[in-house]
């Protein structure tokens, strides 16, 4: 072959194995784009209470490390923003929480393709309001009948249907208007209270033997009108009421998932542990098809 025909031939297959190795390499570099995925809600959320604190976060906001957004952010190779804070309602969605704490959904972008949340348990008081109520009712009868039940009747759940409810719904609206094209999880709260009294459990949760099927009912109450709102509003309701049994707060160390009110290891008590957080994030990420 003559040199100059050589030549040539050797130029082509440089440049055609050039072609080939960036044609096989913008696939790959394509694949690996992380998903933009923005952690939304509560304390719940926020994983508040367990240890180690994320330092980059707000003070106030009690984030941890180890919360749900961040085991599916590590399963899945999203790219997480964070902006879940302890004590959150659904209004703190579209307000400020605190000082320097921006309204949750300026995080929420039109690109956004995962948002997760819990939202809806700091609406009316009805965790903090309850446990308070029932707590202090249960440590005036030593545990003995239903006292909370019996001074507060339906109290908490009218306000779950008058309030909770379509103030869920609402935030679910703004969350679809600005990242129409996100999958949305929205996460129910796993059982604090066992489906009977234990009488063993009193002394790290005060309620009543009676009060007990009734603060589970309204937690019961308070997740159906969640996973109503999330179908109505087109998002995933991720369901705990039969994984999460057996792993509340009477449970003992090293199976419950929820601490209990006293001698519990969170520093928030009645929050989920980090064991609590983990199963929160691994029963999303399977509801969503991500694993």
């Amino acid at each position: 072959m003559p040199r100059r025909a050589l030549r040539r031939a050797l130029t082509a297959a440089a440049t055609a194995v050039s072609a080939l190795a960036v044609g096989l390499a913008a696939p790959s570099a394509h694949a690996a784009t992380p998903l933009p995925y923005v952690a939304l809600g509560d304390s719940y959320s926020a994983g508040s209470g367990v240890l180690p604190a994320d330092l980059s976060a707000p003070l106030l906001c009690l984030r941890s490390e180890l919360n749900y957004p961040g085991v599916v952010a590590e399963r899945t190779g999203a790219a997480l923003t964070d902006v879940t804070c302890g004590a959150a309602q659904t209004k703190h969605f579209t307000q400020a929480q605190y000082p320097g704490v921006p309204a949750q959904l300026d995080a929420v972008k039109s690109d956004t393709r995962l948002i997760t949340l819990t939202i809806g348990g700091n609406d009316n008081n009805t965790f903090i309001g309850a446990m308070l109520a029932c707590g202090t009712a249960g440590i005036a009868t030593v545990g003995l009948g239903h006292p909370c039940k019996t001074l507060y009747g339906s109290t908490f759940d009218d306000q779950i249907d008058a309030h909770t409810y379509p103030d869920v719904k609402a935030a679910l609206q703004k969350i679809r208007a600005k990242a129409p094209n996100a999958r949305v999880a929205v996460l129910g709260y796993p059982w604090i209270m066992p489906a009977t009294a234990d009488s063993s459990c009193f002394v790290k949760m005060p309620i009543a033997s009676g009060d007990v099927p009734y603060l589970r009912a309204l937690q019961g109450h308070l997740n159906a009108v969640i996973g109503r709102a999330a179908r109505e509003t087109g998002a995933t309701f991720v369901d705990f009421s039969k994984t999460s049994e057996g792993h509340d707060a009477c449970a003992p160390s090293g199976t419950r998932w929820i601490e209990p009110l006293l001698f519990g290891t969170n520093v928030v008590p009645v929050h989920p542990n980090a064991r609590g957080e983990r199963a929160m994030a691994e029963q999303t990420v399977s509801a969503l098809g991500l694993g």
